[in-house]
């Protein structure tokens, strides 16, 4: 096992990162440190003092609430079309690519899915994963706010590159090339509770790992997500007001030839209470080439991963995790 993996083990909460210095040049040296310890012991981390301001935090919750207090037929007249984008209905995920646990059951949440947008004048429209999103018609704010949200955490994610290649032993604008027109995903999600003594399996997200670079979640304080440490006991991702909890992705584990863990992480609802989070999925172009990082190949670690499109990648696992996505798919 490995010095990190050791550490993994020992750690009783996920490390803190301080992003109050971001975008200058002592700042991004002393988060790319800060990045490498918890992306290479646990893969998790909560952001502290980020760019996003409280009020924006507050606006998507409340929109999101607005949303999921829709009657289920408002909700039902969005679902989630062939562009991933739009509602997804309780009941309708099985994580079947975790490699972490044989899930059988379907995630007890409900979300509202948008990704970046994409116009019908972009050469990308009508390519998969590229085309409109369906707004609810009783909501005629909730684009504009959805919007706003999105915009300030694309910005917020292209500031963090810098020291992301910083930590990896790169010049700071390395990977820029890689996200001019950035794969982007923010997920309203619902969690209502679950019972006490719901199954054992039974999950509001099962076991899984994120399919792409980073993921920045904002979570209310019902508690509920929980990372799992490499000697396999779950740590509980305890939401600490004002920050985001963030995780390495596949893409991003394989890009860094396993020095970053893309952690497997799970949600189960026990707070008596309905849970709400937004995640936002920050990965790169659908055509970018993810192959191993040299500075992450050493003689004793040689690269472990062929190279791979990342657009290729993630229609593979949405095809086979998402029951919407079944006949298209066959």
């Amino acid at each position: 096992m490995t010095e990190a993996a050791t550490a993994s083990n020992l750690l009783e909460t996920l490390p803190i990162v301080d992003l109050s210095a971001l975008g200058t040049e002592e700042g991004d040296k002393a988060i790319a440190k800060s990045l490498d310890y918890a992306f290479s012991t646990i893969g998790f981390a909560y952001f502290a003092n980020t760019p996003i301001t409280a009020e924006q935090h507050k606006a998507i919750f409340e929109a999101s609430r607005r949303f999921h207090a829709l009657p289920e037929e408002a909700k039902k007249a969005v679902a989630m079309n062939e562009y991933h984008r739009g509602y997804m209905a309780p009941n309708t995920s099985v994580i079947r690519t975790s490699s972490v646990a044989n899930v059988t059951k379907p995630n007890y949440s409900e979300s509202f899915m948008f990704m970046h947008e994409v116009p019908e004048g972009d050469p990308r429209y009508g390519l998969p994963l590229q085309g409109p999103t369906p707004w609810p018609a009783e909501l005629p704010e909730f684009r504009t706010e959805v919007l706003a949200y999105q915009a300030a955490m694309e910005d917020f994610c292209r500031k963090l590159l810098g020291p992301i290649a910083l930590a990896l032993g790169m010049p700071k604008d390395s990977l820029l090339s890689y996200f001019e027109k950035p794969t982007t995903f923010l997920r309203l999600l619902h969690y209502p509770p679950q019972a006490p003594d719901s199954p054992d399996d039974a999950f509001g997200s099962a076991p899984h790992t994120d399919y792409g670079f980073i993921t920045v979640l904002v979570q209310d304080m019902s508690g509920g997500l929980e990372a799992r440490r490499a000697d396999g006991t779950w740590l509980k991702a305890t939401p600490i007001p004002g920050t985001f909890v963030v995780n390495v992705g596949d893409m991003l584990s394989r890009w860094t030839n396993g020095r970053w863990q893309s952690t497997p992480h799970r949600v189960k609802n026990l707070s008596g209470g309905d849970r709400y989070s937004c995640p936002y999925f920050f990965d790169m172009d659908m055509d970018a080439m993810v192959e191993t990082l040299p500075t992450c190949v050493t003689p004793e670690n040689p690269s472990r991963y062929p190279p791979v499109k990342y657009g290729d990648y993630l229609l593979e696992r949405l095809n086979k995790n998402y029951a919407y996505r079944e006949k298209k798919a066959g």
